[in-house]
C-alpha cells in the first residue's frame, strides 16, 4: 500500500498513461479548483464532478462557469437523491455534528460520489488537499481508510501552498470568491442575505465570526440547534468545548432553556480553525447510523 511519505515517488499522479476515467472532485473552494486544473492537464480522460449542496454562496456558482471557461471543461453536478439541503439532513437525523462526522456532508456528498464512480473501472480520483502539513495527514488517513479510490493528491505532490494555490487562480483569471475574504473556506455559506448558511465542522471561532458578520445567520442556526434538541429530547449542538477541564462537552450557540445546563460558546475565547479544508464527503464521516 502507498503511503504519503512514498507518495511523491510512487503515486497515480505519476501515471499520465492510462485511458481510464479520472474523477477530479471540484468543492467550489479555491484549493480543489486548482487540482482540478493540474489534472486536467496530466490526464486524458477527467470527469470534472461537483457535489452541489443547494446551500453555496452565488460566487460559488459564478466560479465553477468561470472554471468551465477557462479549462474548457464542464462540470458534471451531482445531487443527492434524497434530500434537498443540509438542514434536512439535520431534522431527518436528529443531529447536526456526529462524533463520527457531519451528517450531511455524508449525504449531500459522499452518497452522491459513491453512487457516480466506479471502483472496476476508474483509474483514480483527484482530491484538493494542500501542502500543509494538516491537509497532508488528512491525505495520509484516506490513502490507509479508502485505498480503493486510488486518492490522487496533485497539490501534495506539486507543493502547492495555500498562497501558491491563490497565486494560481489569480493567474488563471479566476476571481476568489467572496467567502474567502472572512473565511478560510469557501463552505456551505450560503447566500450573505440568507439566514440559511454555514459549515457544521467550522468550530467556536468560525461561529463567534458569523455571529460578528451575519447575525441574522448565526440566530437562524442557533434556533436550529433549539428545534433539534426539542425533537431529539436531548441536546444537540454543533460545537464542543475544547477547554481541558470540559473538553467533548456540548455547547449551543445560545442559552437553551430546555437544557440550562449547558453552555453556550460566549463562555470560552475560541479560534478559527487551523487548517483552509474544503468539505468532499471525507469529514471524518463513516458509514455507520447517526446516533451518538
Amino acid at each position: 500500500m502507498r503511503t504519503i511519505d512514498e507518495y511523491p515517488r510512487i503515486n497515480p499522479f505519476n501515471d499520465s498513461k492510462s485511458d481510464k476515467r479520472v474523477i477530479a472532485w471540484w468543492s467550489g473552494g479555491v484549493a480543489s479548483a486548482v487540482a482540478c486544473f493540474l489534472a486536467l492537464k496530466k490526464y486524458k480522460n477527467v470527469i470534472v464532478a461537483f457535489c452541489d449542496t443547494s446551500i453555496e454562496h452565488p460566487d460559488t456558482y459564478k466560479f465553477l462557469e468561470q472554471f468551465e471557461k477557462i479549462s474548457n471543461k464542464k462540470i458534471t453536478i451531482l445531487k443527492s437523491e434524497r434530500f434537498h439541503e443540509p438542514e434536512e439532513v439535520w431534522i431527518r437525523y436528529r443531529g447536526m455534528n456526529f462524533a463520527h462526522g457531519a451528517p450531511c456532508s455524508t449525504t449531500l456528498k459522499k452518497e452522491p460520489r459513491i453512487k457516480f464512480q466506479d471502483l472496476k473501472n476508474d483509474f483514480g480520483q483527484v482530491f484538493g488537499f494542500d501542502f500543509c502539513p494538516k491537509e497532508i495527514n488528512r491525505a495520509r488517513n484516506m490513502l490507509v481508510n479508502n485505498p480503493d479510490l486510488n486518492p490522487i493528491f496533485p497539490l501534495i505532490v506539486e507543493k502547492y501552498d495555500r498562497k501558491k494555490i491563490f497565486d494560481t487562480v489569480s493567474k488563471l483569471g479566476m476571481n476568489i470568491p467572496r467567502p474567502y475574504k472572512h473565511f478560510l473556506n469557501n463552505n456551505c455559506i450560503g447566500d450573505f442575505d440568507s439566514p440559511k448558511g454555514g459549515c457544521i465542522q467550522g468550530g467556536i471561532g468560525y461561529w463567534q465570526k458569523i455571529k460578528y458578520l451575519y447575525p441574522h445567520k448565526y440566530e437562524y442556526m442557533a434556533n436550529m440547534e433549539h428545534k433539534i434538541s426539542a425533537l431529539k429530547g436531548k441536546p444537540v449542538t454543533i460545537c464542543k468545548d475544547q477547554r481541558k477541564n470540559k473538553h467533548g462537552a456540548r455547547l449551543f450557540l445560545k442559552p437553551n432553556p430546555d437544557f440550562p445546563e449547558i453552555e453556550d460558546i460566549s463562555v470560552i475565547k475560541g479560534r478559527q480553525p487551523l487548517t483552509p479544508f474544503e468539505c468532499n464527503g471525507f469529514c471524518s464521516t463513516q458509514d455507520s447510523l447517526f446516533d451518538d
